[in-house]
């Protein structure tokens, strides 16, 4: 299930206006001088792996140079809390997945695509500290040490640290109104400083609402501030609904998406509670099985044993227990491994 800071930083980034003005802003010069800007457009598919979608998201844009060669630019949208020292390797991992998709898709060609990746931070714990190099990650011998590093694998990822930006810097960036105010609600949204810098945005909210496709993002902005704020935010949020537009429809977007926070909370909750309910049934039933086994193999299982096997929780050690019930002759046959 996608969070709130995947949905809304895929949203606002996926669009290939504003994701130029993203990488306007963290490319080198040189590079963003040679792009043919009006070829950028975003292609599908998502090589993240399962288990951190939560905590991140990437965008892949195909492009052209100027002279024609090709150029994919992978954009990692990272939003957790704490700095992974590992993200080099992941980035090299993606980028791998990325190139090799590639190839399937362009069996006749003998080089590969220029691709370019970059991480966007906007976690809570400071700057960024994690090394931007693989083979900062090798340890080395220290005599000789730069002859040993020519030795191991080299990739580099730029890096946008909204955290480490100033507030100044990025209200300066060139952009779509929408893209400026996500810098820098991303930048505050888990300082503790959000409400009060909301107010300071109000020219942007207007600016974003004056927009073509204003009421949709200011939606879209809105729907972030609440499910992500306290109680604050949303007050402030409110205000500024209350400077961008008339006093009706800024209530109506409040109370609507409100209540739709709400009605997605409980649905949450009950999602979770099915979930939490079907594994302590399969782990429930699978404990049954196992007692029901050694009661027919004549194993005896006193009742300490018995409750240790059916309050285990835990599916692999309970598949184990199984396996080794169906040829136990004794209790320590299955239970060897735990103390009872």
């Amino acid at each position: 299930m996608s969070g709130p800071h995947d949905l809304f930083a895929r949203y606002t980034f996926g669009h290939p206006e504003r994701a130029a003005a993203e990488l306007r802003a963290v490319l080198p010069s040189h590079v963003v001088s040679q792009v043919d800007w009006s070829s950028l457009r975003r292609e599908p598919g998502s090589v993240v792996d399962p288990e951190l979608r939560e905590t991140e998201s990437d965008l892949l844009f195909s492009a052209r140079l100027r002279t024609g060669h090709p150029l994919l630019l992978y954009v990692l949208l990272e939003h957790q809390s704490s700095v992974d020292g590992w993200m080099a390797l992941r980035m090299l991992r993606y980028v791998v997945r990325q190139v090799e998709r590639w190839r399937q898709e362009h069996p006749e060609s003998v080089l590969l695509p220029l691709i370019i990746p970059l991480v966007m931070y906007h976690g809570s714990e400071g700057a960024w500290t994690a090394p931007r190099r693989v083979e900062e990650l090798f340890e080395l011998p220290e005599e000789e040490r730069e002859q040993w590093r020519a030795l191991v694998p080299r990739f580099e990822y730029l890096l946008d640290d909204l955290t480490a930006e100033r507030e100044e810097a990025l209200r300066m960036r060139s952009g779509p109104p929408l893209a400026r105010l996500a810098w820098l609600v991303l930048r505050h949204g888990r300082s503790g400083e959000l409400a009060r810098k909301l107010p300071e945005w109000v020219a942007l909210f207007a600016q974003v609402q004056e927009g073509p496709e204003g009421a949709e993002h200011l939606v879209v902005l809105i729907r972030y501030l609440l499910w992500v704020g306290d109680e604050t935010v949303h007050e402030a949020a409110r205000g500024v609904l209350h400077s961008v537009l008339d006093e009706q429809r800024a209530e109506e977007l409040m109370r609507s998406y409100g209540e739709q926070l709400i009605e997605r909370g409980l649905q949450q909750g009950l999602a979770r509670g099915l979930e939490e309910g079907r594994q302590q049934g399969l782990s429930r039933g699978r404990a049954e099985d196992i007692l029901r086994i050694l009661v027919a193999r004549g194993v005896h299982v006193d009742e300490v044993a018995r409750q240790h096997v059916l309050t285990c929780t835990d599916v692999a050690t309970l598949d184990r227990w199984f396996d080794r019930s169906l040829n136990a002759t004794t209790l320590s046959d299955v239970l060897d491994d735990l103390s009872v």
